[in-house]
């Protein structure tokens, strides 16, 4: 694949998304204001709040009973008790913790800090002390916005929903994708040969994880309020694979 000039073009005039938003008609009327015609092979990377906004998934911290297990964990790691048992309850195991640190695998299969449950930016307007979680199904929410997009303008587009994470051994947050729809999520190189013909044995790329990153440059962090970006300028010839292709099983993870 050769790629002379890439375009991250952001979507701008975003408004503030709340449950139960038609996120891919607001996607269409931004898209079609900032004059932004999705093409074939344009990638639309979504920031994972937008979406859980529109799905609702909202929890109120004031319902939550904290379990025994909850309130022992939550005085380990220095946590409110009701948010570690929300972390809880969306969590497969728990992978590590320390004070103000708490790693879990989430039931979706990622390694994350908190289970990906955020207080951040909720723009709430209804009383109590709300979470965010991620989206149930990232897969399929990617897949039905593609849908959308692809029968209003009538050609085919990638969906990346992405996030913000930590890594081991490293400082600093990266984006990773939780959910694809309509590009290969990991791209297999093996067989191909490098520079020096020398035929390539291991190689794999987090092709979706590489747009996650890219785009979380104009996302942000903070106040930006950029939570889309249009990828233009890519190819390629693999087939649709989604983002549980990028998850490494357990049994192959050698740090668990």
């Amino acid at each position: 694949m050769t790629n002379h000039m890439l375009n991250l073009l952001a979507i701008p005039q975003m408004p503030m998304i709340r449950p139960g938003d038609n996120l891919p008609e607001i996607l269409i009327a931004a898209l079609d204001k900032a004059d932004l015609k999705p093409q074939a092979q344009d990638i639309l990377v979504l920031a994972q709040k937008i979406v859980s906004k529109a799905e609702d998934r909202y929890v109120n911290l004031e319902d939550v009973i904290p379990s025994e297990r909850a309130l022992k964990l939550a005085k380990a790691v220095e946590k409110d008790p009701r948010l570690v048992e929300v972390i809880l309850s969306e969590s497969e195991e728990v992978v590590g913790h320390k004070p103000g640190v708490l790693v879990v695998a989430h039931r979706l299969g990622l390694i994350l800090a908190n289970a990906g449950v955020d207080r951040s930016n909720l723009d709430l307007e209804f009383d109590g002390e709300h979470a965010l979680l991620l989206p149930i199904a990232p897969n399929h929410s990617a897949h039905y916005i593609k849908t959308r997009l692809d029968e209003h303008y009538e050609t085919e587009v990638g969906v990346v929903i992405s996030d913000s994470v930590g890594r081991p051994w490293r400082n600093g947050t990266v984006g990773i994708a939780l959910g694809t729809s309509g590009l290969p999520a990991l791209r297999d190189f093996v067989g191909q040969t490098d520079l020096s013909g020398r035929s390539l044995e291991v190689t794999q790329t987090g092709f979706a994880d590489e747009l996650a990153s890219a785009t979380s440059l104009l996302m942000g962090q903070a106040d930006e309020g950029i939570p889309a970006v249009l990828v233009r300028g890519l190819k390629w010839d693999e087939p649709d694979l989604n983002a549980k292709s990028l998850q490494r099983a357990k049994e192959d993870d050698l740090f668990r």
